[in-house]
């Protein structure tokens, strides 16, 4: 194939509008970091965590009931008269799996508060709330979390972060060259700054919080990531050597991005399908780890084609000027 046939079948121009596509990055991750600058500041935490990390208790209560968000405020006026201090309050629509044992199920109230040991009384206070508030209501789960483990977990999914990160940076640096490893690190920097910013954003807004499976859904990302990322790097590498004398590096860049367009939309789309069917009919608990994967695999596929082989391009052609700026002199 000759340089004219590959570069007539481009669709979309990466080195021309380079500047755009970074303009457009900085853009989108932009409210994701506020919103992580705003909960560091006034919670201490970028993220809202779960108790997972700062351990507690969760209690689940099935109703009957629609419930209105006025409710929500006498419920916890209630609760704070039995002696539950500071009662987090989340209602939680049933779905079908959550209705097998109760067809009637219409609404699940989630009452999060201080870890609960078994010497308290502070459980059968708050189903005597639940209860006297909504008669038919069921407890259907309690998960507890101790404040020493929650710390603990937190420190080994820190640790499994960075180890993932760092191998990730090793394998780079030893198959390419280091401009295109720290283009991909960055890459991954970016998803993983993009998720984060966008639960920062629904933990302000919406009360979502994160756990180890918002850990595991980074860990995942952070593979699916480099994965696209590493075929399109190795497309302009294998077209550099049959084409470096015939066209330019950034036409090169061009094509190898267009050659590679088809493979990296079609490998989201079929697992955004998958992850999608998860969203809508999955359990209430994954929820939050397949919206992850959502997010991630959409600015996952951004990332490699607009961001990573952008910043290889402006390096890369930094370099070759001043090359041919040394050879001038």
């Amino acid at each position: 194939m000759t340089a004219n046939e590959i570069t007539s079948r481009n669709l979309i121009n990466i080195v021309k509008y380079k500047f755009v596509w970074l303009c457009v990055t900085a853009i989108l991750l932009l409210p994701g970091t506020l919103g992580l600058i705003y909960g560091a500041v006034k919670n201490h935490s970028p993220l809202k965590v779960g108790i997972d990390y700062t351990g507690g208790t969760i209690l689940q209560y099935g109703v009957q009931e629609d419930i209105a968000n006025q409710e929500l405020a006498t419920l916890r006026t209630e609760l704070a008269k039995a002696g539950i201090d500071n009662p987090n309050i989340q209602i939680i629509h049933a779905n079908a799996e959550n209705q097998k044992t109760n067809v009637n199920l219409k609404n699940i109230i989630s009452i999060r508060t201080k870890f609960i040991s078994e010497e308290t009384n502070t459980e059968n206070k708050i189903t005597q709330v639940i209860a006297k508030a909504h008669p038919n209501s069921e407890l259907m789960s309690v998960t507890s979390v101790g404040p020493t483990l929650g710390k603990e977990l937190f420190k080994k999914s820190s640790m499994a972060l960075i180890v993932a990160i760092l191998g990730m940076v090793i394998y780079l640096t030893i198959r390419f060259k280091f401009t295109y490893a720290l283009a991909a690190i960055l890459g991954l920097c970016h998803d993983t700054l993009f998720v984060c910013g966008v639960f920062a954003l629904l933990g302000i807004f919406c009360g979502v919080e994160v756990d180890s499976l918002f850990i595991t859904a980074i860990l995942t990302l952070i593979g699916f990531s480099i994965n696209d990322t590493i075929v399109t790097f190795d497309r302009i590498r294998e077209n550099l050597r049959y084409y470096s004398k015939k066209m330019s590096f950034g036409e090169i860049v061009n094509a190898s991005v267009n050659q590679t367009l088809t493979r990296s939309i079609n490998t989201s789309f079929s697992t955004l399908i998958t992850l999608l069917a998860l969203y809508f009919f999955g359990g209430v608990t994954t929820r939050d780890f397949v919206l992850a994967m959502i997010i991630g695999v959409i600015v996952g596929t951004w990332s490699s084609i607009f961001f990573c082989t952008v910043l290889v391009s402006i390096w890369e052609d930094k370099d070759s000027k001043k090359l041919a700026k040394a050879k001038a002199l």
